[in-house]
């Protein structure tokens, strides 16, 4: 399948949707003859579409270990094919999935078809439940939709409508649930450069399901406002998502900036897509790659801190 056509991007629209850094862009660009950008009329860099699908791919597969002078002089399809076998194992929670859900799915994306995507990804959320449904459903169709958009196979604009009725029904769901009450007390947020919602949502509803007393931020918060903000609350915990949008070594230097800041009563909880093939280890920060990873987590913690008034607060 040809990739879809977008409109040329800005070197910051290019930096933010492959999050390979505007010094990295402009290197390549002298190193290696890659990305060939056209100039608008004040001399500003655009890149083509077919330039920002090979990007991300080529992002993808450096936070798999391949070098940049690996993969900048191969063709679109040569790295889509590498994907592929560095994907070719999926996930437990990917072989649960129902074919039929996903091809529905695609199916109304395709055809923007709003309405019947929001009946379809209710009745599902009804069936499953909403813990169920995140990590049955979501979390697998988020990771074909992601990619399938990274292949040039879909839209952004479809992408942008699966993410909005995703996130949707997310809050439809934490909406039917009476707050929790229970330990720990967490506080979800996102860090700058880190504006994906919806793995947020996610681990929202996982928490919520457990009982856990959350509080989100929203997304993009700066540390220095995180750390207050912990310490306002009375958080136990600081949740932090992570999407494959963001490399790992900004991620891990944030994660350090932020461990800093915190007294170390305050557990950090690292989660996210980011963390399945990143092996990096930060003292007190504990790494989440999988959400159904969270109910043994959130169990560990309440065994564990059992003597702390705010604990057994719940």
């Amino acid at each position: 399948m040809q990739p879809a056509e977008f409109p040329d991007a800005t070197i910051s629209a290019v930096e933010r949707e492959t999050g390979l850094s505007k010094d990295t862009l402009r290197m390549w660009e002298r190193r290696y003859g890659f990305p060939r950008p056209l100039r608008d009329a004040n001399d500003e860099r655009l890149y083509p579409s077919d330039q920002v699908h090979k990007l991300r791919l080529i992002s993808r597969l450096l936070d798999r270990g391949l070098r940049p002078r690996q993969l900048v002089g191969e063709t679109l399809e040569q790295l889509i094919a590498r994907a592929e076998s560095a994907d070719a194992t999926p996930s437990e929670a990917a072989h649960r999935l129902d074919s039929a859900l996903f091809e529905t799915t695609l199916r109304l994306l395709r055809a923007y078809d709003e309405a019947g995507l929001r009946a379809h990804l209710s009745a599902a959320l009804q069936r499953l439940g909403l813990q169920r449904f995140v990590i049955e459903f979501a979390a697998p169709m988020n990771r074909w939709v992601g990619d399938a958009w990274s292949r040039g196979q879909i839209a952004i604009s479809q992408e942008h409508l699966y993410t909005e009725q995703m996130q949707h029904q997310l809050r439809q769901g934490l909406g039917a649930i009476y707050p929790g009450s229970r330990s720990p007390s967490v506080m979800l947020t996102t860090l700058p450069g880190e504006e994906h919602q919806l793995g947020l949502l996610m681990a929202h509803a996982c928490l919520a399901v457990e009982g856990v007393r959350c509080v989100s931020l929203g997304v993009q918060t700066p540390a220095w406002d995180i750390a207050e903000a912990a310490r306002q609350h009375g958080a136990d915990v600081v949740g932090l998502s992570f999407s494959e949008a963001l490399r790992p070594k900004i991620a891990i230097d944030m994660l350090r900036d932020l461990r800093s800041r915190l007294p170390a009563s305050i557990e950090i909880w690292a989660g996210g897509a980011l963390w399945a093939r990143t092996r990096r280890q930060i003292g007190a920060v504990r790494f989440i790659s999988h959400l159904d990873q969270l109910p043994a987590v959130i169990a560990e913690y309440r065994e564990h801190r059992s003597h702390d008034p705010r604990a057994q607060a719940g």
